[in-house]
């Protein structure tokens, strides 16, 4: 980067600034500054002076942006330390990726590394307890450390982690015996520490996903969860205080005869209290810090001494922080007069004035655009730098070329940056071409020569100019005019990892494949002549119960249908459930039998051919103004090489909405226009053709295309215009609603149908469909997540292309879980409406969402509000939707109809009352509905007060808090809503018989009749019984948890050799210690059970010392080897040929090791009776 910032050195002013900081003549005001520029000057500085830097800025959002282009200057110790949301310290749950980047930077500063850190004035507002409390609890282990598991538990408790079972995401820890695993916010993955006695005797990387160990290491450092650490002092001093002050304020109370405001405050500190004395915390602590500490400091205090703070536009920054000190008041007060806060509370935050005290003794430099005053401060020095913002170039290529020949001569230094590298090759090969000699270079470590033209890779918000040294820096925005690129997705969430036992509880319905539907009651353990094992109990109609043996386990599956409907239990003994099998399977060999003869027509019937891309289509995808996934990529590629290919395509497309799939139909309409055809475009609703017609409209408005739009919100005229346009070819592309199966519409030469969601239209439209798909390469697109099972199985009969990949956004959705309370309603909606945005407020009741939408309006009689729900008639319902896209309505009240398909970026806060009666995919998708564009979203979700069933409601939020990490509740989620993708793919009659078997068990069955109607070779099932007399079963006191327990149980079951033994194993060692003797003799019996199976063995039993192993009656047995392997044994092994043979073999000694030996040897010595 060296020879972009060197040349700041030839400047007067600069080199004055240097000096000024060299010898702490400080407060100094740079003036001149413009957009980038401030960020290539601190970079230079930061670089010269080799000093650490802080930026503070007026907002997150200049925050952000200047953050960006540090990066491209900097590349390492940079951070962002975001603001936390200080109207809503006190929710249950908050988004974690905030508290993640804000300890990230209390490490960075608490380990004294030069860095820079860029944060808004609001971010400083927060309470932080002194840097010397911090850092007394950032815990060093190292293999061989002497500390005891109980106060390493109890140090972590105060730090913020909270216990769980198992830990997945940051912030949790897990004790099993002793073994400690922990999720530090500050690192990439968890580690598993594991004890002897109270010495550390490993230290090991695990994967929060399988929950193995994957790497040793020698020591760690383990930070806080959160900002705000507390001893055990602090927490007595905080519950005094506490005490106090809520006495004083409910004799104030009293006096007045405020009953309802005082029952609410006891209310909410009798919980606070009791989780600080339980649980040393709780979430929302911060709002009362002043309680706890008699000095807290800003985040200066965490500052090293020689670090320069720079302050971007000054006069902003002060206004914007009295704007948000004001609103915070203004909230705070409504809610001590209603009771819900402590008076002490409302000096939660600093003033502007503390913050000015906290950085007063750093040197500091004030960086404005206009030379202004800057009353607060005492200047010593006012340096004017003379820059220039450049002009836009964007589709002006001749003024480029004039400018640059111009620059050329005049002998500057020119820099153009170009965004990615292929750009900017591209770039450099096009203005050679143009006879404008210039190099393309991979850094930037030598300086650029006068005179000459430099062309890199890399990407600033604004171009700048320093006309005294002749040097010019040209962004990719001023030569291709686009938004920044999006940065690649790094997290790569795939769903349906879902193992089918992971969350099995009492209680739940299952399947089992001999005896079919019944409830779980749970593990029992039972014991026969002192032999002990575990069995799963389940429940049948009319009260019948079965015991599974553990090593029967995979003949259960959880039972998932449709939409949560409770499924008809089975009677045992009873034949209903054999009926309900072959019915299914009935169903789905016909289904295969359908899909394979349709791929086959497809397949043989020739199509048009398009040819590979051209120049233009190059040039169209080039100006997608963001970074396509990797995902998007793939399915793009297939799309067109089905495009290519003379055969007729049929490609499903699935993708969550904003994902990208939009794009992938556009780009392969572009290709289709191109060679003349036409595309049309059906989507199911009028609001979604809108908005369709304009994103084809705004994306291919440079080339001749004509794009035409189909539904009611078009005037007769229009209407008729198009339909003439699109039989005469006039029209390339048309978009619409089910209006475009009308007879009048007719094609001049249609060559692909996209179709958006095609489970929306109705039955008479599909046939419809049917017609029109007959010789058209077809694109359909679903939002509705599909199984992976289901999509393997279907590979070779149906074309899919998914994309799983979210593209990464600039923002998560800040997800907020409270208790319902107006004033948090009122704060949450006049703060969106005070950035020009908009709110959904979601209400999923029909009956009185008109008095909601009134006493909302009460609350902000400034909003226009409105309400939408699906039982209003379909005109009535896009009126109202209109408005709100075209910003007439502020706040809409709305059922869930909002779930599917609707995009509207302004939308940036969600409010759900009631969030605990939704499930959870509705409630990920419904969360979904904001963030779509570059602001920050939030989503709010409420619960009623006073009504919270503790337990149930309180597992429900902790799953959507897991939601907002991508936990166990994502999965839960995605579930539901690939079974909802799976019904829609196969059809409606098919979601009947995935309700009567379960979809687990559907879809083994359709597997399976997949490969016979294709002639593959299918095993037949046959299920091998081992019945000895050992303990084999994991001790209550090994593994506590049943739902890990039952997981393991699960993994043992499905051991298939020895690999797969010594991986499990493994394991379990790793993740629960040494193993008891009954766990591993359950592991040698899940072997010897695979081993026999493979020898077509129904059963091996013992009695006492007599052990049976029965052959199928259609084993492949070599009756002539009998006679020598008998003799083999002499007189301990003999032989029936029954019409199932069977061998009976006397044990010498019946310990369970010996037992479990002499089985092998014997099962070894079967193998050679196999015939080949």
């Amino acid at each position: 980067m060296n020879g972009i910032l060197q040349p700041l050195l030839e400047l007067d002013a600069y080199q004055k600034l240097l000096e000024d900081l060299k010898n702490h003549n400080t407060p100094l005001l740079a003036t001149g500054m413009v957009d980038s520029q401030k960020a290539h000057l601190v970079a230079a500085l930061k670089n010269h002076s080799l000093r650490p830097a802080v930026i503070i800025t007026m907002d997150d959002l200049k925050a952000k942006e200047l953050f960006e282009d540090l990066q491209f200057f900097i590349k390492e110790n940079l951070y962002f330390y975001p603001s936390k949301d200080i109207l809503f310290y006190s929710a249950d749950v908050h988004s974690m990726d905030i508290v993640k980047q804000r300890v990230n930077v209390l490490k960075a500063l608490a380990k004294e590394e030069n860095t820079i850190v860029v944060l808004s004035i609001e971010a400083l507002l927060d309470r932080l307890v002194k840097k010397d409390l911090f850092k007394s609890f950032i815990l060093n282990l190292k293999v061989g450390s002497i500390i005891d598991i109980k106060d390493l538990t109890y140090q972590l408790f105060l730090m913020g982690y909270e216990h769980s079972d198992l830990v997945e995401s940051p912030g949790q820890f897990a004790l099993r015996g002793g073994i400690v695993d922990v999720y530090p916010s500050t690192e990439e993955s968890p580690y598993r520490i594991e004890f002897w006695d109270d010495e550390v005797d490993s230290i090991r990387l695990m994967d929060p996903v399988s929950q193995r160990s994957v790497e040793k290491v020698d020591s760690i450092e383990i930070f806080p969860m959160r900002e705000l650490v507390f001893t055990d002092e602090a927490i007595k001093r905080g519950i005094s205080y506490i005490e106090e002050e809520t006495r004083k304020t409910i004799k104030k109370y009293e006096k007045k005869n405020l009953k309802e405001e005082k029952e609410t405050l006891q209310k909410s500190i009798n919980t606070i209290l009791e989780k600080l004395k339980n649980q040393k915390g709780f979430a929302g602590i911060e709002a009362y810090v002043n309680y706890f500490f008699e000095e807290t400091v800003t985040l200066a205090n965490y500052f090293l001494k020689d670090t320069i703070v720079f302050l971007d536009e000054p006069q902003r920054i002060k206004e914007k922080c009295h704007k948000v000190i004001s609103e915070f008041e203004d909230s705070m007060k409504g809610r001590l007069e209603k009771g819900y806060i402590l008076p002490r509370q409302c000096e939660t935050i600093f003033r502007y004035e503390d913050i000015l005290n906290s950085i007063e003794n750093f040197d500091i430099v004030l960086l404005t655009m206009l030379t202004r005053t800057a009353g607060d401060f005492l200047l010593k020095e006012l340096i004017q730098f003379p820059v220039k913002s450049v002009e836009s170039f964007y589709k002006q290529m001749d003024l480029f070329e004039k400018n640059l020949l111009y620059w050329k001569k005049k002998k500057f230094r020119i820099l153009i940056l170009a965004g990615p590298k292929s750009k900017g090759e591209r770039l450099a090969k096009e203005l050679n071409d143009r006879n404008i000699f210039c190099t393309f270079r991979d850094n930037l470590s030598e300086p650029v020569p006068k005179g000459e033209i430099i062309v890199s890779q890399g990407s600033l918000y604004k171009g700048f100019e320093y006309g005294l040294i002749d040097f010019i820096v040209i962004s990719d925005k001023e030569v291709f005019g686009e938004l920044k690129k999006k940065r690649k997705a790094r997290k790569k969430i795939s769903g349906s990892k879902i193992e089918n036992f992971t969350d099995l509880n009492p209680g739940d319905y299952v399947v089992h494949e001999n005896h079919g539907i019944g409830i779980y009651q749970g593990i029992e353990k039972i014991t026969v002549d002192n032999v002990s094992k575990d069995y799963l109990k389940i429940r049948y109609l009319d009260n019948g119960n079965l015991y599974v043996p553990i090593n029967q386990m995979d003949m259960i599956q959880k039972y998932i249908g449709g939409e949560g409907r409770a499924p008809k239990l089975n009677k045992l003994g009873g034949n209903e459930w054999v009926k309900a099998k072959a019915k299914v399977r009935k169903a789905v060999e016909d289904l295969a039998k359908e899909l394979i003869e349709l791929y086959a027509k497809r397949q043989s019937s020739k199509g048009y051919k398009y040819g590979p891309d051209t120049v233009w289509q190059k040039e169209f995808e080039d100006m997608f103004p963001y970074e396509e996934t990797e995902d998007q990529l793939i399915a793009i590629e297939e799309v067109k090489r089905d495009l290519e290919s003379d055969k007729i395509m049929d490609r499903l497309i699935c993708g969550d909405v904003g994902y990208g799939k939009t794009e992938v139909a556009i780009r392969a309409a572009f290709k289709v226009v191109q060679e003349g055809k036409q595309v049309a475009y059906l989507v199911p609703t009028t609001i979604l053709a809108q908005q369709h017609y304009n994103t084809f409209l705004q994306r291919m408005k440079d080339f001749p295309i004509e794009v035409g739009l189909l539904s009611r919100f078009r005037s007769k005229s229009e209407q008729t215009a198009t339909i003439e346009g699109l039989k005469k070819g006039m029209v390339d592309i048309v978009i619409g609603t089910h209006r475009l199966l009308s007879k009048d519409v007719a094609f001049k030469d249609l060559g692909l149908l996209i179709i958006d969601e095609e489970q929306r239209f109705g039955v008479v439209h599909k046939e419809k469909l049917k017609q029109l798909k007959e010789k058209v390469d077809v694109l359909t697109l679903t939002a509705t997540p599909i199984p992976r099972t289901l999509h393997m199985s279907l590979i070779g009969i149906r074309d899919m292309s998914i994309l799983n990949e979210p593209p990464e956004e600039r923002y998560p959705v800040q997800t907020y879980v409270m208790e319902y309370n107006t004033e948090f309603v009122k704060d949450a909606i006049r703060r969106e409406l005070a950035r020009g945005g908009q709110v959904y407020y979601l209400y999923n009741r029909v009956q009185n969402i008109d008095k909601v939408t009134a006493k909302i309006q009460e609350l902000v009689p400034e909003a226009v509000v409105a309400y939408a729900h699906g039982q209003m008639s379909e005109r009535e319902l896009e009126n109202i939707m209109m408005d709100f896209i075209n910003k007439e309505i502020d706040v809409l009240v709305c059922t869930t109809i909002i779930e599917s398909g609707l995009d509207i970026s302004n939308v940036n806060t969600i409010i759900i009352q009631d969030a605990d009666t939704l499930g959870l995919s509705q409630l990920y998708q419904l969360r979904g509905r904001v963030g779509r564009s570059n602001r920050l979203a939030y989503a709010y979700l409420m619960y009623q007060k006073d009504k919270v069933l503790q337990e149930g409601a309180e597992k429900r939020l902790q799953a959507i808090k897991e939601f907002t990490e991508f936990g166990s509740g994502f999965k839960i989620a995605m579930r539901d809503l690939e079974i909802r993708g799976a019904g829609n793919l196969l059809g409606a009659q098919q979601h009947g018989h995935i309700d009567a078997v379960g979809y687990d068990l559907y879809s083994k069955l359709l597997e399976e009749a997949i490969r016979k109607e294709k002639g593959e070779e299918i095993k037949e099932h046959f299920e091998t019984a081992i019945e000895l007399d050992i303990d084999a079963y994991i001790p209550q006191n090994y593994i506590e948890d049943e739902l890990q327990k039952l997981e393991i149980y699960k993994k043992i079951a499905s051991i298939q050799g020895e690999r797969d033994y010594y991986d499990i194993q493994e394991e379990i060692e790793d993740r629960y210690g040494d193993l008891p003797e009954s766990v591993q003799n359950l592991l040698e019996i899940a072997l010897i059970k695979w081993e026999a199976h493979e020898l077509k063995i129904t059963s091996i039993s013992q009695k006492k010392l007599i052990i049976t192993i029965t052959f199928k009656e259609d084993a492949p047995i070599d009756a002539a080897k009998i006679p020598d392997l008998l003799k083999e044994y002499r007189n301990s092994l003999s032989f029936a040929a029954d019409k199932n043979p069977y061998f009976t073999y006397r044990l010498q000694n019946d310990k369970d090791i010996e037992v479990i030996r002499q089985i092998k040897n014997i099962l070894q010595s079967l193998k050679c009776l196999k015939l080949e």
